[in-house]
Parts: C-alpha cells; structure tokens; sequence
C-alpha cells in the first residue's frame, strides 16, 4: 500500500482535489481536520491530557468541547499551540495507520493536511503532493467561500507555511489554477503511483 498526503495553503484547493482523487480513482483520503475534531471528543487519552492542561472546564456537562476557552488558550500565547499539537497530533498519526491498515483492497490511501509538514504527518506517508494556486486566486476563492475579509485570509496565509517551502518538500505539484486541466494532472499521479505500486510488488 502506498500512503500519500495531500496538503495546500487556504483556498488551494487540496479538498476539492482530494475529493477527485476519491470520486475518480477510488483512493479514500483521511481528512486530519475533522478527525482531529472528532479524537478531541472521543480519545480518552486526549480528553484526559487537555483536562489536566485546561482544567476540566475544557469539557461542557454534555462531553463536547469548550471551544471559546480552547480559542482563548490557543490566542494568549504563541507556544499554546504547540502544546495542544503535541496532545493531538500523535493520536492522529496513530488513527491515520490504523484507519490505513482497514482500508483493505485499496493500493492507494491519502492523508489531507493544510499542516502536514508543520504536524510532522509527513512522515507516516509515501509520498507528498501539494496543491498550488496563486495567493490572489486562493484570496478571492476563499473571500467566496467564506464570506470572510481580505485581511483575515491574509492573516492566515501568513501564518500558514509559505509555499515555496512546501514545494521543495513536495514529491508532486498540482497546480490548480487553471493553467493545466486538473484531470490530466491527476492521471499523470495516478500513473506514477502505480509505477510505485508495481515496483513495491
């Protein structure tokens, strides 16, 4: 089996293709976002650390998360986030491998990450592929999507890694900015991917 993962600034565009790569080549894709969301809530191992980190108030009554007191904790100071990754992203990366090993009959897995080389998540995968558009494309899209202002997206890009950082650690780029058809982008990875596969055989 081949694991790949998939990462790209806000607005790139890496869930639209990852949703491709599902639809079109049946490579189910984990998305690290909203299984970071979902562990956060339901391992016991997390709950019990963020507790002992935030008090027992970052629970409410119900078992969902104090979301304002974790925004708060995050925003005071620029190690807090470290310290919540470092609960959170082991616990990922050993769902990831677990959820990889069920996915029987499938050559191909991927992992989606906007902070896939920050998190450390490539390295529990194959190979990198990132999707690239232009800053001022990835602003109105998300500008659209959102509903959100300029400066706030440009917020976060900047705190996001830059990237021509991201493009040097990358295996495959796939530009989605109109300057090449997608889907011939994607059949030129699926093809390599399988050069890999047959090669690992």
């Amino acid at each position: 089996m081949v694991k790949i993962g998939i990462t790209g600034g806000i607005g790139s565009g890496k869930s639209y293709v990852s949703r491709l790569l599902t639809e079109h080549y049946g490579i189910p894709v984990y998305n690290t976002d909203s299984e970071a969301k979902r562990l956060m809530l339901s391992d016991e191992g997390i709950r019990r650390r963020l507790t002992a980190l935030l008090g027992k108030e970052v629970y409410k009554s119900d078992g969902t998360l104090n979301k304002p007191l974790l925004a708060n904790y995050l925003f005071a100071d620029s190690c807090h986030a470290g310290q919540i990754n470092a609960i959170v992203h082991p616990q990922v990366k050993a769902d990831f491998l677990k959820w990889a090993d069920r996915q029987t009959g499938c050559e191909v897995v991927a992992l989606e990450s906007a902070i896939l080389f920050e998190s450390g998540f490539d390295n529990i995968v194959d190979k990198v592929v990132m999707v690239y558009a232009p800053v001022e494309l990835r602003i109105r899209r998300v500008m659209l999507r959102d509903s959100t202002t300029e400066e706030k997206i440009r917020q976060r890009i900047v705190a996001q890694m830059d990237d021509k950082a991201k493009q040097d650690r990358s295996d495959f780029i796939i530009f989605n900015d109109g300057s090449r058809p997608l889907n011939l982008q994607l059949d030129d990875l699926q093809e390599t991917l399988e050069k890999m596969i047959k090669g690992n055989g």
